[in-house]
């Protein structure tokens, strides 16, 4: 019983200093990874993008004619789709 008990104890002190190191990890790796660069923070500042800077994006663009362009399936060569398209393009402008 008193095995049991030292193990116990052992799990306690083991676990707490454990989970104090790696919360110690976890904040010490957030303080690195918050910090921003000063010259990209300005670079930041200066480029805001709108939302009526986009709509007008938007409205320039021909909405009307596009074309749905289906990727290759995982089973399928990529490289083949693409030559396949582009053969069919060729044939579709002469």
């Amino acid at each position: 019983m008193s095995q049991q008990l030292e193990c116990n104890k052992l799990y306690l002190i083991g676990g707490s200093f454990g989970l104090r190191e790696f919360a110690q990890i976890r904040y010490d790796a957030h303080k690195l990874h918050g910090k921003v660069d000063p010259a990209l923070k300005e670079k930041l500042k200066k480029s805001t993008v709108t939302l009526e800077s986009e709509y007008e994006k938007l409205e320039k663009s021909n909405l009307d004619n596009w074309e749905n362009i289906r990727g290759p399936s995982p089973w399928e060569d990529s490289r083949t789709v693409q030559k396949q398209r582009r053969e069919a393009l060729r044939l579709k402008t002469e």
